[in-house]
């Protein structure tokens, strides 16, 4: 049985691929069951239409106020570092026990077991992978997972929505 449950997605959303892959992403989720609500902070023009105004304190209070009603946050963690926002949102998760699945999909984690690659972190500037802030993403382990596929991520939200649970999204 599932039950409704209210998820914040964060993500970021200043780039027009960023605005199209979160939409696309909120889709699929609410096509998972009709009865979650995602708050998708770009949906909300009252504080991120960007030719209007609003403050960083309008900004921060009403996805704060998002956050904390929220059962589960998602995030999507790529990008050439987490964003700000996405690091704010999850911190802000953490402190408040709601549990988190983050997506990490970036390519360049793939080839982990290649041996050139690997011999290649011993040269400078030769990383073959992409750094992810270790803060950041230990926050979401420690409340959550991290996936690192569409497939896993929607297969975990499904699983939170039927059981209330994250710990073994598997």
């Amino acid at each position: 049985m599932t039950i409704s449950k209210h998820i914040y997605f964060a993500a970021p959303m200043f780039a027009n691929s960023d605005l199209r892959y979160n939409a696309y992403l909120v889709k699929k989720i609410r096509q998972l069951n009709h009865q979650v609500t995602v708050y998708l902070p770009q949906e909300n023009g009252d504080i991120n239409e960007k030719s209007a105004y609003a403050d960083s304190k309008m900004i921060a209070q009403a996805d704060a106020d998002e956050v904390l009603k929220s059962d589960l946050l998602i995030a999507i963690l790529d990008g050439l570092v987490i964003d700000p926002g996405v690091a704010s949102e999850i911190g802000i998760a953490f402190a408040k026990e709601i549990p988190v699945i983050g997506l990490y999909s970036d390519t360049r984690q793939q080839g982990a077991d290649n041996q050139k690659k690997l011999a290649a972190l011993q040269e400078t500037a030769e990383n073959q992978f992409h750094y992810l802030n270790l803060f950041t993403a230990g926050l979401v382990k420690l409340n959550g997972q991290i996936t690192n596929n569409e497939e896993d991520f929607l297969h975990g939200i499904q699983k939170f929505l039927e059981t209330g649970e994250i710990n073994d999204l598997s």
